[in-house]
């Protein structure tokens, strides 16, 4: 028997585990209650992590596809396959016929957090693509504008709020999201313990609204309306206060003028919220003292998704809630992140390519993910041919799964670093697995900054991998070979060297002056991120500061304590000031106004998180499946009668696009006018390797999403607030499928 102790790596939680094992198994995992960051706090994903090791879908070993059939090979079978594959499509038709795609797991891992960008960087791919422009790409767009830096994202300061305003996020379920807490759930009593009071503003009496003090029902896709009517009254009645950021503001008049127009009245019958509550809001917001708006992914991927996400800033603004204590406030980690380094820039450009075959414009480096399809499947110059795929399901995830998923057998080369035969890497003809998470070290990295507390934990691994590769030394080969090196030459100890000496410069570090020759890989970077991090040794010159050694010596982590950045040493902008108001978010006004003017969908279709799911990647785990069918479709008991449709009975749903079968659940946890399926479902894929998930398959949504719905400044899917109609089932659909299978057209 021995315990481990190690950081869960799912989610922003971050939750310290103790880990019993039983030589080579996993015999129990519970909250480490001495972990200086969770203190006990535990969720049922961190507690499946051995569950998700000892999986025998797992896959350990790379495999190669020929024909429908796969086989098992070597590492250097695995690479000189790579190599075949990729060079002939990049020799006739140009690296720019080669992409990539990089799923969520990535900011997660230990290696590819650190790692994937060496694929497209070593390998000179001009066009990634990625789950970021389905989850949160208008946050970082507002946030560019307004602050300098995609990432340079504000956090609620909860733990010394009175009023905390949660909008499209669901922590019951989620935990925190670009928001790094433990138990923020739980927060929620202490806030209401100390006399303060949350706010729930969702379309759906989610958990999170179960457990706060008021739940305001809104209707999908109009929170950006109701923020400009907070912004009117906050005008109108001499309520705005800058506080900290006073002096320090740009362009607020023209936000105040753009307002006007947006009453509490002109709003309240499209947001189903009444114009005396909105302007109550308004006002408690204004009269707090610690207050705080919280904007999540149900805010950012719908159809007025960056102003939604613009606005939570704009209001936390000008009430005086940016810099303050229980406001909200920029992370200073312990652990140097990218956001934390960022050098002073320009203005945000945007549109600096377009797609080929839709012409939609790059933000932040990024194309709309509903492009793949097409870029794939439509011949002609520039034709997508090779794919790699890192750590992600985007024939689940993406908008218009059902034509992605007919796309990517068109490929020329397809590559999945993955450790499962899923939806997607089912089309692969190359698998290279990664490790588990238990068979290699974790240290966060991008997620410290999204918290308000400098904490720095290191955890070793808790089995041994033997001499199977770590999925860092993989992305230096993949990116090798795409640059021209032959598999058989390609020589990692250089590229790594290389790959860190840039890192190093970015973080204003001579690498080649101070390197730990000891160390290679993730390890290297995090003793460097460490160390140049405000509270490091910062190599010498603080020997009391942090290193790699000091913080790998505290199994249960070093708390230095709450910790923020003040907003003038975080801002990027061209001014060095906030600046509110940007042409590409106030133009998107007039798209919302003629939206508020058309008549209102009878039914429009949002998603669903649960606390035993993680997106599509954890269903294949007997403990997170066990129980009710959670792939259901909730509808309003009102709409269910209207409709015609029974509880427990299949019904279709459908949109312009396609149509899934599903059990309806009626309930009335939801507004009238709105039903939910939740995301990441639809294992029924032929082909694939998920014994538990494929007993309980469920819809993919996504399939009923149009690669149009869009957030047009961001190019985020908007996959809430989609017009769908809901009828029984057919009869011969009913009689035939299995609850919760697709019926996709």
């Amino acid at each position: 028997m021995a315990t481990h102790h190690r950081t869960c790596p799912l989610c922003e939680a971050m939750c310290g585990l103790e880990i019993e094992t039983e030589g080579d198994q996993v015999v129990r995992i519970r909250g480490d209650r001495d972990d200086v960051w969770s203190k006990g706090f535990l969720c049922p994903k961190g507690a499946s992590l051995g569950q998700l090791h000892h999986d025998p879908d797992r896959i350990r070993e790379p495999m190669v596809r020929e024909g429908d059939t796969w086989r098992e090979v070597t590492w250097e079978e695995a690479f000189a396959r790579c190599e075949e594959l990729l060079q002939p499509v990049v020799a006739e038709h140009g690296r720019d016929a080669v992409t990539a795609y990089l799923g969520n797991p990535n900011v997660h891992s230990y290696s590819l957090s650190r790692y994937s960008g060496a694929v497209p960087g070593i390998g000179g791919l001009k066009v990634i693509w990625s789950a970021g422009t389905v989850d949160q790409w208008p946050k970082n767009l507002a946030c560019a504008q307004l602050y300098g830096g995609a990432w340079s994202i504000p956090i609620p300061d909860v733990a010394n709020t009175d009023l905390f305003v949660v909008m499209g996020a669901n922590p019951q379920a989620s935990n925190g999201s670009i928001l790094a807490y433990p138990d923020l759930v739980g927060e929620l009593d202490r806030i209401r313990d100390r006399g303060g009071r949350t706010i729930v503003v969702d379309p759906r009496r989610t958990g999170t609204a179960e457990r706060a003090d008021e739940w305001l029902p809104i209707r999908p896709g109009t929170d950006a309306a109701l923020l400009l009517a907070v912004v009117q009254v906050l005008d109108a009645e001499d309520l705005i206060r800058l506080g900290a950021v006073e002096g320090r503001v740009q362009g607020i008049d023209e936000v105040l003028d753009a307002a006007r127009g947006f009453t509490p009245e002109a709003v309240a019958d499209w947001c189903g919220i009444d114009a005396d509550r909105i302007r109550g809001l308004a006002r408690e917001l204004a009269t707090t003292p610690r207050a705080v708006v919280y904007g999540r992914i149900g805010l950012c991927n719908q159809e007025f998704g960056t102003l939604a996400s613009w606005l939570v800033e704009v209001v936390n603004i000008l009430t005086g809630h940016l810099d303050q204590e229980g406001g909200s406030r920029f992370s200073r980690p312990a652990i140097a992140t990218m956001s934390s380094t960022a050098r002073r820039r320009g203005p945000v450009r945007t549109g600096r390519w377009r797609t080929r075959v839709r012409g939609a414009p790059e933000v932040l480096g990024q194309a709309p993910l509903s492009c793949l399809a097409e870029e794939i499947d439509t011949p002609g110059e520039g034709q997508v041919k090779a794919l790699i795929t890192i750590a992600g399901n985007p024939v689940l995830s993406a908008p218009d799964a059902g034509r992605l998923d007919a796309a990517l057998p068109l490929l020329d080369a397809m590559i999945s670093v993955d450790t499962y035969l899923n939806e997607t890497t089912r089309h692969a003809h190359v698998i290279l697995p990664g490790l588990s998470f238990l068979e290699q070290p974790h240290c966060d990295e991008a997620i410290w900054g999204f918290a308000l507390r400098a904490v720095a934990r290191w955890s070793p691994p808790v089995f041994d991998p033997g001499d199977r590769p770590h999925e860092w030394e993989i992305m230096l080969r993949l990116g090798a070979i795409l640059a021209g090196v032959p598999a058989a030459d390609v020589d990692v100890e250089a590229f790594d060297r290389e790959w860190y000496l840039a890192r190093a410069a970015r973080h204003g570090v001579d690498g080649a002056e101070v390197e730990s020759v000891e160390r290679r890989g993730p390890d290297r970077i995090v003793d460097l991120t460490l160390r140049s991090s405000p509270f490091g040794d910062q190599y010498g010159a603080n020997p009391d500061g942090l290193t790699l050694d000091r913080v790998a010596a505290h199994p249960h982590g070093i708390d230095l304590g709450p910790s923020n950045a003040p907003v003038g040493d975080v801002l990027r902008t061209t001014s060095g000031d906030v600046e509110l108001a940007h042409a590409d978010i106030l133009g998107d006004l007039d798209r919302l106004r003629a939206r508020m003017a058309e008549p209102r969908p009878p039914l429009v279709l949002i998603g669903r998180r649960h606390v035993r799911s993680n997106n599509s990647w954890m269903h294949n785990l007997p403990a997170l499946m066990r129980g009710r069918d959670r792939s259901t479709l909730v509808i309003h008991p009102d709409d269910a009668a209207e409709h015609g449709v029974d509880d427990g009975a299949l019904v279709e749903v459908r949109t312009a696009r396609a149509a899934v079968i599903a059990v309806a659940e009626i309930s009335d946890e939801l507004v009238r006018g709105v039903v939910s399926l939740p995301h990441g479902f639809g294992h029924h894929s032929p082909g694939a390797r998920l014994g538990v998930a494929a007993e309980r398959p469920g819809p993919n949504t996504n399939v009923l999403i149009p690669p149009t719905a869009l957030d047009e400044p961001s190019g985020n899917a908007a996959v809430n607030g989609v017009p769908v109609s809901v009828t029984p089932a057919p009869a011969a659909t009913a009689t035939a499928s299995a609850p919760g299978t697709k019926a996709e057209i």
